[in-house]
């Protein structure tokens, strides 16, 4: 059952990036959250409590004239702004096979660098939506997984688990393997808030299309080699450009902001807010991530954090990991 579960718990720290000691320091839940991650998947230096497995491209973000309209943030203001942006596998083990079912859901995070040396990060996953609401259920799913191995008497502790918090099956049935980072869609599991030029506000989610989505069955997964999402996106991007619209689903005035559980209807209106294009794979991968911490929090002026508490427990947990993994 272990085995099948570790897509959830991979989702929530799906990236770290930036100067952000602040949060590091007395967030009990979140030291608890990555102590429990390197339990499940070990210590490994220099690396993520999970994602630990990825690569840094480089790219630009043009927006869309709608994307003005919803917010007045300097990334929607129309001109070109460079990004750094990491594809991952989940969990927290460097060289897991990019086929296996537990390398779900990929993830892919976005740091926009402004004119004014400051950034603002995107961290989105290939889950539709997320097992649990808080950062406490999250560490409880995670101390289930581990008191839950296959031969445990029945019903286990996840299997207890799962009957008290029944979002967390659904979710687990959501991600897939794809044929390549670029053929993937990803989705931003909480919700934000836009504010434009005239004060009005929206709450949003955001979705990264690509120009096409390819996944892959089970069978089909498991003969790809190792390494094939990490060496196919360089050689694809030595043939040209991949590019993705960034999408805003609004929220309408019932839909809950403060729920990662709850995917809003699919008949919500969606806003093309632009054209993300991914150029190249940087030199040095591996050197780079380390260096990088995205934070979902990371925000900008016309773009607030809603208030589904996991934005606040995905910070200070991508901060303990990113001290950590800085020692």
């Amino acid at each position: 059952m272990i085995k099948k579960i570790f897509p959830f718990v991979l989702a929530t720290l799906t990236l770290m990036s930036a100067p952000v000691a602040a949060f590091a320091d007395d967030d009990t839940v979140a030291t608890e959250i990555v102590d429990t991650m390197n339990k499940l998947f070990g210590v490994h230096p220099g690396f993520r409590a999970n994602h630990a497995k990825g690569l840094v491209t480089e790219g630009h973000f043009k927006a869309s004239p709608d994307a003005a309209g919803l917010s007045k943030a300097a990334i929607f203001n129309g001109s070109s702004i460079p990004v750094t942006v990491r594809f991952s596998d989940s969990t927290g083990v460097p060289n897991i096979p990019d086929g296996k079912a537990n390398a779900n859901p990929h993830g892919l995070s976005i740091k926009y660098h402004l004119p004014d040396g400051s950034e603002t990060d995107m961290v989105i996953n290939s889950l539709h939506f997320f097992p649990v609401a808080s950062g406490a259920d999250f560490h409880d799913m995670l101390q289930a997984i581990a008191a839950s191995p296959d031969n445990a008497p029945k019903p286990t502790k996840l299997d207890q688990f799962f009957e008290a918090h029944p979002a967390a099956p659904k979710a687990l049935a959501t991600p897939h393997t794809p044929d390549s980072f670029a053929d993937e869609i990803y989705y931003g599991i909480n919700a934000f808030i836009f504010t434009n030029k005239a004060g009005q506000k929206q709450a949003v989610r955001y979705q990264a299309v690509p120009e096409k989505i390819v996944h892959l069955d089970a069978a089909e997964a498991a003969k790809q080699a190792p390494d094939f999402l990490i060496d196919e996106l360089p050689k694809r991007l030595a043939k040209g450009p991949v590019t993705f619209h960034l999408k805003a689903q609004l929220a309408a005035p019932t839909d809950p902001t403060n729920d990662a559980t709850k995917p809003w209807p699919d008949d919500r209106k969606l806003v093309d807010l632009g054209v993300l294009t991914i150029e190249k794979a940087v030199p040095d991968s591996l050197s780079a991530q380390k260096a990088l911490l995205f934070l979902p929090g990371q925000v900008i002026d016309g773009i607030d954090v809603s208030d589904d508490p996991l934005i606040g427990t995905r910070d200070s947990a991508y901060a303990v990991s990113f001290s950590r993994r800085s020692q």
